[in-house]
């Protein structure tokens, strides 16, 4: 059987997202930025973003404890979408590509409720898809099982094993080959673009 959805992640993926992009104009000295981003602002703790915790409220702490940085901290949620430059090569032309064959699109992202706002308008291409799942929206984060069970749902019920997951995380494509969906570890548009035409899909 053939794959007849493709289910996208967004961040790297289809948007460029990488909070050094940010970060880099915030610190003169590279080695404190890399500190800062390794033990202050992490992805552990943005994840609580992702799982629908408000900015402010996941901010409070980290003032409290470092407070020399409530500054930096804050600009994390002040200039989120500095964040972002565009999006990934070659993925844009891709998503095109399916939804021209009409190929059923769908995304689901580890997102903050709170910036979903602010991105989806700022990529048309998003406008392709026929349904976005936001964690931050549904209080549900990758890996968890759950997102991917809601998310089939929500797709109407397919079979896992007609649906092609796109991810550039190993954990996230553990979950999904586990629940027994069609996956790729996305890594470049080159290798998505020959998995799409083994599939059946491009």
């Amino acid at each position: 059987m053939a794959a007849r959805i493709a289910l996208f992640d967004l961040g790297g993926v289809i948007i460029d997202w990488s909070p050094a992009r940010l970060y880099s104009k915030i610190f003169a000295d590279r080695a404190e930025m890399d500190r800062f981003l390794s033990s202050i602002c992490t992805m552990d703790w943005h994840t609580r973003h992702d799982a629908g915790v408000s900015f402010a409220d996941n901010a409070a702490p980290l003032i409290a404890a470092y407070p020399q940085y409530e500054n930096q901290i804050k600009a994390w949620r002040g200039r989120w979408m500095e964040m972002f430059d565009g999006t990934i090569a070659g993925s844009e032309r891709l998503v095109e590509s399916l939804a021209g064959r009409g190929t059923p699109l769908y995304a689901l992202s580890n997102m903050p409720a709170e910036t979903w706002g602010d991105v989806f308008p700022a990529y048309p291409i998003l406008k392709r898809f026929r349904q976005i799942v936001v964690s931050g929206e549904t209080g549900l984060v990758k890996p968890d099982p759950a997102i991917f069970q809601l998310t089939l749902a929500r797709m109407g019920g397919p079979s896992p094993d007609e649906v092609l997951f796109i991810d550039d995380a190993p954990r996230n494509i553990a979950t999904a080959d586990a629940l027994g969906f069609r996956t790729h570890l996305f890594r470049d548009s080159a290798s998505l673009e020959r998995t799409l035409i083994l599939e059946g899909l491009l």
